[in-house]
This record gives C-alpha cells, sequence and structure tokens, in this order.
C-alpha cells in the first residue's frame, strides 16, 4: 500500500530506530517520546508534542484527543512501549486521523526488538474527504 506521507514516515521511522538503536527496550513511553523529539529537533524535522485536539458532535464539544506526536502537521506518531499492540492502538490511531482529516499515522512500539512499526491509513468511507 502506498501512503501519501510516506517520505516524511520514512524520516520519522529511521530517527526512532536511531532512538531505539542507542536506548534499546525497557524505558517508559515518555523517554521515547523526550528522545525521539531530540531526534526530530536534530534533523530539522517540525512536530508538535502532545497536540489536543477538539472533538465535536453536531457542532458541540465532546471531549478531546491527546496526539503523542503530530509531525510537520501532517503525520500522527502514537507511541508505546508495551509487549505486544492491541487492536485498540489502531483503532486509537484511526479515529486520531478521521479527528484530525490526515491520511497516514505510525505506531512505534519501542518495548519490542526489533522497533516495532506499524503504518496507519485513515478508513476510507463514502463521505470521506480525499486528502
Amino acid at each position: 500500500m502506498d501512503f501519501p506521507d510516506q517520505e516524511l514516515s520514512s524520516k520519522v521511522i529511521l530517527a526512532a530506530i536511531n532512538v531505539h538503536k542507542a536506548l534499546g527496550p525497557g524505558f517508559l513511553e515518555s523517554i521515547y517520546e523526550e528522545a525521539l523529539c531530540i531526534e526530530l529537533d536534530l534533523l530539522g524535522i517540525p512536530f508538535e508534542r502532545q497536540k489536543s485536539v477538539r472533538l465535536t458532535y453536531a457542532g458541540k464539544p465532546i471531549g478531546e484527543h491527546r496526539l503523542d506526536l503530530l509531525v510537520n502537521q501532517d503525520l500522527i506518531v502514537e507511541l508505546k512501549a508495551t509487549k505486544s499492540l492491541e487492536p485498540i492502538y489502531f483503532a486509537t490511531v484511526r479515529s486520531y486521523l478521521k479527528a484530525t482529516n490526515l491520511s497516514t499515522g505510525l505506531i512505534l512500539n519501542f518495548a519490542s526488538i526489533p522497533l516495532t512499526v506499524k503504518r496507519i491509513g485513515r478508513e476510507w468511507h463514502p463521505n470521506s474527504s480525499s486528502r
């Protein structure tokens, strides 16, 4: 499957691999998040950390999502440090994509050897815009 943000996601994946090589598994997600942010800074890749996204229904606020990283206003990155990736993680990233109207997300699991990387595309619906 070809993802629209393949070049950007490849750069983020390489940055995550550098972090994983340096730290290895065993730390909390927050440690990997901090290290990945440093790596993205070094590479000159813009990002927002813990980005809040407001959710509405019928024009009224119903809650918010908090994205681990929003990279270059175009790519959602969800960080994990867990034994295995559960189906809910994929559903969560898809809900982030829908809420932001973005096309691509990454799940990075730093607890595995090697680093687990999953690219997630937004589910297509007949009424969705093609971004």
